[in-house]
């Protein structure tokens, strides 16, 4: 099995992807909103989700919130 987005493209280590709704993310105070473009995504050992740096943190993200960009 592999992560693969909301719309069932598969993702690898090193896509870019987009946010398909607004997030608010645990011990952040911005929020990701609608449209947000994020590079470089690892793949986790989970299929639903992947990890991402967003500034200076890493914050893991669930595949059903993102397309492929």
């Amino acid at each position: 099995m592999s992560a693969k987005d909301c719309n069932g493209a598969a993702l690898e280590d090193g896509d870019n992807v987009q946010v398909n709704k607004d997030l608010k993310v645990k011990g952040m105070s911005k929020t990701l909103k609608r449209g947000t473009a994020i590079k470089n995504i690892r793949t986790t050992n989970k299929d639903s989700e992947v990890e991402c740096r967003i500034g200076k943190s890493t914050i893991v993200l669930r595949t059903e919130f993102l397309k492929k960009a």
